[in-house]
């Protein structure tokens, strides 16, 4: 039995409701054309048992690490078991090399599952498609099974405090900063909980919401409530990413290929000035492409301007999450500036976003030598006794 249709004729919430209700086994696919996105929610009879999204950026074994349950070398460990043909998942992988237990796996799948379809429940356009039976099986590692009434009651809380959220926090665009602090007042000393610690670690002015939560490996619920706690005690201010706001599209055309061919053959002659200038242009033109963005990052890096490329390459990413060459671009620009624990997350998401064509293997090459490079710093360190 296919269920289909647009969102606004049948509202997400109610094609949950309906598969849930009715006891469905099988997949779920929404896409929306509007955020450039598509998530899939896996079912067994009504309870959902795995979600995905594509524009997550969140993969396990970096969330792992980034949470302090598993090492680097860890993750590499599991990583080279795959790369030698095993074909099993990676949680399972980590689960018998001994690094995390069966209940850890479970729990960080379960939090990811949750976090899909919190996001999707949002959605109020796109377009929705099930397809029943076996055949759309979800992953070997759907570990969870989870009673869909119960996320949809916490995705409805979600939704209603995001509109009080929302008064401050309009969008995940948002950057938020240290409040400057009034001279001659008496210093108070505010008691922070851990999660307003972490959030607050991590903020540095340029960062926005949405990285803010990457780089933490939380939800963008989460640190959005945060933030909008903090800056309601007047710790932090927001502001809006003026810059890329005020740009208006002052062409209708779209970005003509030869642009970027130019750019890309001047800078490989070396001619770095001349592919800025062809960038530049089509910048003014186009400043929601996220190639030419891309290819800024790529001229700034080649100029060793690291703070440039990361800024341009960090709004290509903005613009299109799953841009494959920016994010290997970012691992670059992070190891040259001595990020190495930041850079080894971007270089293994491009590694797993998609099979790299054969002109790509000597790139291939390289990342995984970098990578095996810092693992062995990581192991150089640990054995140094502090």
């Amino acid at each position: 039995m296919a269920i289909e249709g647009p969102l606004k004729e049948l509202g997400i919430h109610d094609v949950f409701q309906l598969l849930d209700l009715s006891r469905k086994t099988g997949k779920l696919t929404v896409t929306s054309k509007v955020r450039h996105n598509r998530g899939s929610v896996y079912f067994n009879e009504g309870s959902i048992v795995y979600a995905e999204i594509e524009s997550n950026p969140h993969l396990l074994g970096s969330l792992l690490v980034r949470k302090g349950r598993i090492t680097h070398a860890d993750l590499q460990r599991a990583r080279d078991t795959q790369v030698k043909g095993d074909k099993r998942r990676l949680g399972e992988i980590l689960v018998d090399l001994g690094v995390i237990t069966d209940r850890e796996l479970e729990q960080q799948v379960q939090a990811q599952v949750e976090e899909v379809v919190f996001e999707l429940v949002g959605w109020q356009e796109g377009y929705f498609s099930f397809e029943e039976g076996g055949s759309a099986k979800p992953p070997a590692d759907a570990l969870v099974s989870i009673p869909t009434s119960s996320l949809l009651m916490e995705g409805a809380r979600r939704i209603d405090e995001w509109s009080r959220i929302e008064r401050r926090i309009a969008h995940l665009g948002v950057i938020p900063g240290f409040a400057p602090q009034p001279e001659g007042e008496h210093e108070e000393y505010l008691d922070f909980l851990p999660p307003e610690w972490e959030v607050l670690t991590a903020v540095d002015s340029n960062r926005d919401v949405k990285e803010i939560a990457q780089v933490l490996g939380r939800s963008e619920f989460d640190v959005a409530k945060t933030l909008f706690g903090l800056e309601a005690t007047g710790i932090l201010t927001l502001r809006e990413p003026v810059a890329e706001r005020e740009l208006p599209d002052v062409s209708k055309k779209e970005l003509a290929p030869e642009i970027i061919e130019q750019a890309e053959e001047q800078l490989r002659l070396g001619n770095r000035e001349n592919a800025r200038e062809l960038m530049d242009e089509a910048r003014s033109a186009h400043p929601h492409e996220a190639v030419v963005h891309l290819i800024l990052g790529k001229i700034e890096l080649a100029d060793k301007r690291v703070e440039k490329a990361e800024e341009y390459l960090r709004r290509a990413l903005r613009i299109e999450p799953m841009l494959a060459d920016a994010h290997r671009l970012l691992g670059d620009t992070l190891a040259m500036a001595g990020r190495y624990s930041e850079a080894v997350e971007w270089w293994q998401r491009w590694l797993t976003l998609s099979e790299h064509a054969e002109q790509e293997e000597r790139e291939v090459e390289r990342v995984k030598e970098a990578l095996r490079t810092v693992e062995k710093l990581d192991l150089l360190m640990e054995n140094s006794g502090g």
